[in-house]
């Protein structure tokens, strides 16, 4: 049986103001190839605002510190030109979100999520699918990939999960 660190009353809080940012991230990025600052400090803000309510406050401190690791990890990625500005954000903002002891888990999830949001975009590009959106610009794009669509994915499936088997 799974078991999470994070508390499923905690995931169960973040999930209903989480999972449409993650929506629009994921659309947003197959759309235009970007991930909108808005959608990234909303993100941040439903931290801010529900991790008050839903998190013991030395919990909640210590989870801000994650947006600063996570921030500078993303940078010196996207300075290396391996992810782009608006991906680092966006990790960052999704990081606080996220229970240490989940770390592995959570590189398990997002590892599966980044492999069908790959598949499934890549087999959407070459179906009728592509019609119905023709405008997109991930379809155009070569190899660079809307990578909101497994971050975007791969935060829900992680408070989906911490609802259903948290601690």
């Amino acid at each position: 049986m799974l078991h999470m660190a994070i508390p499923a009353s905690t995931a169960l809080w973040f999930l209903p103001f989480a999972l449409p940012v993650c929506f629009y991230v994921a659309w947003s990025d197959m759309r235009s190839m970007r991930i909108p600052n808005n959608a990234v400090l909303a993100l941040f803000a439903i931290y801010a605002v529900i991790g008050l309510i839903a998190l013991p406050l030395p919990t909640y401190g210590w989870h801000l510190l994650h947006v600063v690791v996570v921030l500078v990890i993303g940078m010196v990625l996207n300075a290396g030109g391996l992810i782009g500005a608006g991906d680092a954000k966006f990790a960052a903002a999704a990081a606080p979100f996220i229970f240490i002891g989940d770390l592995r888990f959570l590189m398990a999830i997002f590892t599966a999520t980044l492999l069908a949001a790959w598949v499934t975009h890549r087999i959407a590009k070459y179906s009728p699918i592509r019609r119905m959106v023709p405008e997109w610009e991930s379809w155009e794009q070569g190899w660079d990939f809307p990578m909101g669509l497994a971050l975007g994915g791969a935060l829900s499936l992680y408070l989906i999960l911490g609802f259903l088997y948290g601690a």
